[in-house]
């Protein structure tokens, strides 16, 4: 037998119609090939669906399936249906009788709306599967009316209900074949498609993978390869010169060029889907790859399998969809050397098959599928250990899916290099912008890239299932640092001395580390038991099934997808579980003396006459905005302020904040130590949520820590008692700063009481007597809300309050002469109040009393004394005094300027009474900057006077 020689029509040589038949007649074989195959695969009631569509959409019978109303276009261009197919429509409705459609009037075929029925998708390929739905391109008219194409789409629908019935999933797709071939087009075209921005990708895959199952045949069938590139003059050729007929085709258009952002809308979709399954976007991927390295001279696929056909291979193993994808990449990839990621190739390939060859087939006979895949694994050498590790993917663990992950998170990331790189080159960004590609970056970094705290997901796609029926959970100590304590997990039930000759699965320094871990990766669920061997931990059974039932009750998989919305924001947390005192026991010592220690003073950072601290870790687990699990440990001192510092610190200034839970599960105190934590962070999350900055004053055990709450800069002060924390309070703000006390701080001192009242534009004086009754603490708190405080003798509220007060008028008075008055927005006047702080009584806290300015008679004479201080050399200040407007200068007392005003103050008094001596005006403007705030004259004030008072005991 003479086998055909390839055919090369020639337009300019003329073209004879015999070839132009044989040329379809050869496609046609392949296309009944495939068809064939697929039938084979398909149960026979999807067969009878396959079938019997053409002939539901050719016709419009009231009894059949898909029927709408009288108006629903209907007829498939030169379609006849086989006496069988009428058979089988005539068993669904006795009633059904085929009519066939007569010619238009002016001769020729009828025109009918229906132009083509294709069968796109995994059907008739080396990857058909069970479940493989059926995808349906219906091409129709250019001309119908809307009204009709809603009639055509509810048949649609009515057809795909049907079809289920029957246990096939059908998708219909209407493609107007006229505005897809201009590029146009509103929807999408099959189940994985990404949208408008892969049309001739699309194309592409259409031509070399779609099965026709009735009406005209495609037109780019017909036009040859070299002539590709005036695919528009070769076509006008053939019909103008009616070597085809217009009724037999359909024009999808052609693959001369594709456009280089198609390459990126193809790689960013395949990415973004890749990412939860990596085994079925590698392929497409990698095709894309090699795509876009042949730009612009690309050498599709399809052009690839039309060149086949018009060379008459039509070896239907070798022209499979799937097979001349993986040529492709393997001529690619052995070209480049790179054959870690050809065998990576292979096994996406044989998963994707899913013809487990190391078992026998069920029905005991092998399927074209099963021997296509034999031949291909026997070429790339693998042994049955191969494949039955391959086969059994469904029970991977940890180890097989480990090295898995590696390959193709490496692949994905190399993937994405390559995009972006392309898009730079090619700057073909044009309609899928940098931003795509930076939240796809996003959405990679946050699903694979690895980073301190952050819990690793082993498993994308990859097995089904990663638990563990058995696991031992130990504490040790490494062996080569015995200082370093750590938690291992090993496979299956370990005695305490039989865990040290195995090699565990997972190692981490802390045991939430290693719990989230596994929670994440599924490596433990419900039906896991768990041995423990805590070690030198106080760690318990109950314990340890008390924090795994908080992972899953606040962490509950699996996690929701990520919005593009949240990848635009940088990420945030959104759940919070705290964990305090994991494995351990803060009371120790009483556990061990089996003593229950009773105390009035039961607040958890101040516990017991001794105000222990029974906060004594933190293991902060956080999901946040991008999916990213991460696990903090804090101990010391400072873990609580660490801990809140650092989660105050992630959070956005303003939005939505994350679900917060605290759990406790040691030993002593559990329940009360996870409310104080639980109630602490809500009431400081709660005033971080305003609109300025504030201070949150917390006491633990005798120290001090003062939180400053400025978004995104939080920090925290510890001061180590009770004059530190006012020297603290008393440096300048730039502004109001509120100040907010925990709940406990400060117990039993006045401040508790002062500092909850600071006010904006408001100067507040307080003064409290001591038992004597002969010394009084003034306590100022400024505009500012900074504080001053100091000692004085007390006579009476008259003596004690009035040269402040008229300290403070001076103040105001010059700082008034400062402001300008033609501002549109003046600056609020300072109010001066005053109050008495009243000692505890009986069943009665402490408390304030507010108190009128002091009133000193006009007639009353009071004795001036002003400051003025000016820079002088390096850090020096100068000073003078005025004493009732007479001068005292250092230009001419130089170091005894205190004692000469303090003789000149004596020499005044009747009797040179050695009383205190007040500044009643200071200036400082030489020396401060800008508006200074009261708390800088105070501090001035009580250094002055404090020289000025010594001066007159000594005079």
């Amino acid at each position: 037998m003479t086998r055909s020689q390839e055919i090369r029509p020639d337009i300019d040589d003329g073209i004879d119609r015999k070839v132009l038949g044989q040329l379809r007649a050869r496609f046609l074989k392949v296309n009944d090939g495939r068809l064939d195959r697929a039938m084979q695969a398909l149960s026979t009631r999807q067969q009878l669906v396959l079938k019997l569509l053409p002939l539901l959409l050719h016709v419009n019978h009231p009894l059949l399936p898909g029927y709408v109303s009288g108006l629903t276009p209907a007829g498939l261009s030169g379609y006849q249906p086989s006496a069988e197919v009428l058979a089988e429509a005539q068993r669904l409705t006795r009633s059904f009788a085929y009519k066939a459609r007569r010619g238009n009037p002016l001769g020729g075929a009828p025109n009918l709306p229906i132009h083509g029925l294709f069968l796109m998708g995994s059907l008739g390929t080396v990857a058909q599967a069970e479940q493989s739905d059926m995808d349906l391109w219906l091409c129709h008219a250019a001309d119908l009316a809307p009204l009709e194409l809603i009639e055509l789409r509810k048949k649609c629908d009515q057809l795909e209900a049907w079809a289920a019935t029957l246990g096939a999933e059908v998708h219909f797709f209407l493609v107007d074949a006229l505005r897809f071939s201009a590029g146009e087009r509103e929807s999408k075209l099959t189940s994985d498609d990404c949208g408008t921005t892969q049309h001739y990708l699309l194309l592409d895959e259409f031509y070399r993978t779609a099965i026709w199952l009735a009406g005209r045949t495609p037109l780019w069938w017909l036009v040859p390869v070299y002539e590709e590139a005036r695919y528009r003059d070769y076509v006008d050729t053939l019909l103008s010169k009616r070597f085809i007929r217009a009724e037999e085709v359909i024009d999808l258009g052609h693959l001369a060029r594709i456009p280089p952002a198609e390459f990126i809308g193809a790689g960013m979709w395949q990415l973004y889907k890749g990412i939860e399954s990596p085994y079925k976007s590698v392929l497409k991927l990698l095709l894309t790859e090699v795509y876009a390295s042949e730009h612009p001279r690309v050498e599709c696929l399809s052009l690839r399998f039309k060149q086949a056909v018009y060379a008459n291979r039509l070896d239907l193993d070798e022209l499979d969809p799937y097979m001349v994808v993986y040529r492709r990449l393997e001529e690619y990839l052995s070209g480049r050397g790179e054959h870690e990621r050809l065998e990576l190739i292979r096994r996406c390939l044989y998963l994707k098959i899913d013809k487990k060859l190391s078992r026998p087939p069920r029905d005991r006979r092998k399927s074209w599928q099963r021997l296509l895949l034999e031949r291909l694994t026997g070429d790339w050498q693998w042994d049955s250990r191969q494949l039955a590790l391959l086969d059994s993917r469904s029970q991977w663990k940890m180890r097989q899916v480990g090295a898995e992950r590696r390959m193709l998170v490496n692949e994905l990331t190399y993937s994405y290099r390559f995009l972006s790189q392309f898009a730079r080159s090619e700057q073909a960004g044009s309609s899928l912008s940098s931003r795509d590609l930076g939240v796809l970056g996003r959405r990679l970094y946050a699903a694979f890239e690895r980073k301190a705290g952050k819990v690793e997901f082993i498993n994308p796609g990859i097995a089904p299932d990663l638990a563990e029926d058995t696991l031992t959970l130990v504490h040790c100590h490494n062996e080569k640092a015995p200082d370093d304590s750590q938690w291992a997990l090993f496979n299956g039930s370990l005695g305490a001395q039989e865990w040290r000759d195995f090699a565990p699965l997972k190692r981490a320094r802390e045991l939430i580390e290693l719990l989230a871990w596994c929670h994440r990766n599924g490596v433990i669920d419900s039906s896991t038991r768990l041995s423990l061997h805590p070690g030198n931990s106080d760690l318990s059974e109950f314990e340890l099934s008390s924090l795994l039932a908080s992972l899953q009750q606040a962490l509950p998989l699996p996690f929701a997808a990520v919005a593009e919305a949240a990848l635009l924001r940088a990420s945030a947390p959104r759940e919070v579980l705290l964990l305090v005192n994991v494995g351990l026991d803060p009371l120790k010592q009483h556990s061990l003396m089996n003593v229950h220690m009773t105390s009035e003073r039961t607040d958890a950072l101040g516990y017991s006459g001794v105000r222990e601290n029974l906060i004594l870790t933190l293991d902060q687990v956080s999901l946040n905005s991008w999916n990213e699990l991460l696990v903090s440990r804090y101990d010391g001192p400072q873990a609580l302020l660490d801990c809140l510092r650092d989660l105050l610190n992630s959070l956005p200034a303003s939005g939505e904040r994350p679900t917060l839970r605290v759990r406790c599960f040691c030993r002593n105190r559990a329940h009360a130590i996870a409310e104080r934590v639980e109630a602490l962070f809500a009431e400081v999350l709660g005033h971080f949520d305003g609109a300025q900055p504030i201070r949150y004053l917390l006491q633990i055990k005798q120290q001090f820590h003062v939180l400053d709450l400025i978004p995104g800069q939080v920090r925290h002060t510890a001061l180590s008692n009770l004059p530190a924390l006012l020297d603290h309070l008393g440096q300048d703000q730039p502004g109001y700063r509120p100040l907010h006390l925990d709940r406990s701080a400060l117990e039993g001192e006045d401040l508790a009481t002062i500092l909850p009242l600071g006010q904006p534009d408001c100067i507040q004086v307080f003064y409290r007597l001591d038992e004597t009754g002969e010394q009084a603490e003034v306590t100022v708190l400024d505009e500012h809300n900074a504080l001053w405080r100091q000692r004085m003798a007390f006579r009476d509220e008259q003596s004690l309050l009035t040269p402040l007060q008229r300290f403070l008028q001076s103040l105001l008075y010059r700082r008034n002469a400062q402001l300008p008055l033609d501002s549109p927005q003046p600056t609020p006047a300072l109010e001066v109040l005053y109050y008495q702080v009243l000692p505890a009584a009986p069943l009665r806290a402490q408390r304030l009393e507010r108190r009128p300015p002091p009133q000193s008679p006009l007639s009353h004479p009071f004795y001036d004394v002003q400051a003025i201080v000016e820079p002088a050399d390096g850090k020096r200040r100068q000073v003078t005094l005025y004493c009732n407007h007479r001068e005292f200068s250092e230009l001419e007392y130089a170091g005894d300027l205190y004692a000469a005003v303090a003789r000149h103050i004596l020499a005044q008094r009747r009797g040179g009474e050695r009383y205190p001596c007040y500044i009643t005006d200071l200036d400082l403007s030489a020396v401060l900057e800008g508006q200074a705030q009261t708390v800088h004259y105070l501090r001035y004030k009580a250094e002055l006077e404090n020289a000025l008072n010594q001066a007159l005991q000594r005079a």
